[in-house]
């Protein structure tokens, strides 16, 4: 992972849904994180920096759990012919499906979406 690919991420999350201060950004300690870029951003933009403890998979169960269903969802036993369709169909299903539609039980049964809806949080 490339710290300009993970800054870039960002940048468009924060420009698309205008997150309130104090928003609360998790991730791993990986060194595309933990740069003076990344930090210099969060700070910036008054994120809250979040991250899992050393060598521990639990901390980050929500995006483990994630790339297990993109993983069997969507791009199991698929070859991408470019990069290009590749985040096109990445994007087809976060956007399209997994937020807005696929529910979840964490969250009583709602999508992300609506979930995010209910609880006055949607940052739009």
């Amino acid at each position: 992972m490339q710290a300009d690919l993970v800054l870039q991420a960002l940048t468009s999350a924060v420009w698309r849904r205008k997150p309130e201060p104090g928003l609360m950004l998790h991730s791993d300690q990986g060194s595309q994180f933990t740069g003076g870029d990344w930090q210099a951003f969060l700070k910036a933009h008054g994120i809250v920096c979040s991250m899992s403890r050393r060598g521990n998979c639990h901390d980050n169960a929500v995006a483990e759990s994630f790339f297990q269903l993109l993983k069997r969802e969507r791009i199991r036993r698929k070859i991408y012919l470019t990069r290009a369709a590749a985040r096109s169909d990445l994007f087809d299903y976060i956007e399209m499906f997994y937020n807005p539609r696929r529910r979840h039980g964490s969250n009583g049964g709602l999508s992300p979406v609506e979930f995010e809806r209910r609880s006055g949080h949607s940052g739009q």
